[in-house]
């Protein structure tokens, strides 16, 4: 059972942040989930929305900012945008689960996982052609599609897309949608999950991991000791 610490230690530190991954390790995550987009320049870097509004002192559109200008900007705690190649460099081999926040930069991610010699690598996205492309490309990586729904066959939706998992949001997620997804020898990691009740529910109900942002560990025994921060410790 892996425990993904969702955008870094994202609870404790500003998120998709060299700061927050590298908590995210300390605390003890099994792997690390970060959120990819392009930059104008074609350059990939590690940021959740389509604008820097959110999480940064600036404004604006990650597309039509060059990573000059995306680095120019305070992620909070004086932390930069880092890039794809800047988190691999600094978690020296940590496992990581790149999430694709938009279609179109497949060949360029995989680029980079193969440059690094990466292993353990877990792709996911909502944009389950992507994965699927990412399949033509290397069958040898693994993938994860995302959904926010509640669909028929969950099943259905890695299998088309040649996936290995399904990342359902936690609420979607039940006994019935886990037997589905084991039937097929496929992993199913519900999100986003900060409540120590439902995680040690899912957990007895097999899940295979869980993404959440309050995450405390080491986790050594996740079904028995497994622990969720509460309150805010900040």
């Amino acid at each position: 059972m892996e425990v993904i610490a969702h955008r870094g230690a994202s609870y404790f530190e500003p998120e998709n942040t060299l700061r927050s991954f590298r908590r995210a390790v300390e605390m003890g995550a099994d792997r690390v989930e970060v959120d990819v987009r392009l930059s104008k320049d074609n350059e990939l870097v590690i940021i959740h929305d389509p604008r820097v509004d959110r999480t940064t002192n600036g404004t604006g559109r990650v597309e039509n900012m060059t990573l000059q200008q995306l680095k120019s900007l305070d992620a909070g705690k004086g932390e930069k945008i880092p890039t794809l190649q800047e988190v691999i460099e600094f978690l020296e081999g940590a496992k990581l689960v790149i999430e694709m926040k938009i279609p179109g930069i497949e060949e360029k991610v995989l680029e980079v996982i193969h440059e690094n010699h990466l292993k353990d690598i877990l792709i996911t996205s909502f944009y389950h052609g992507s994965l699927k492309k990412v399949k033509i490309l290397d069958e040898n990586i693994e993938t994860g599609v995302i959904f926010s729904c509640q669909p028929l066959k969950p099943e259905r939706l890695a299998l088309d897309a040649n996936s290995d998992a399904i990342f359902p949001k936690q609420k979607f997620t039940d006994q019935k949608m886990i037997k589905r997804a084991h039937k097929h020898d496929i992993k199913i990691y519900p999100w986003t999950i900060d409540n120590p009740k439902t995680a040690k529910k899912l957990i007895k109900f097999g899940v295979d991991g869980i993404v959440t942002n309050k995450l405390i560990g080491p986790y050594q025994n996740k079904l028995n000791t497994f622990k969720i921060a509460q309150n805010d410790t900040r």
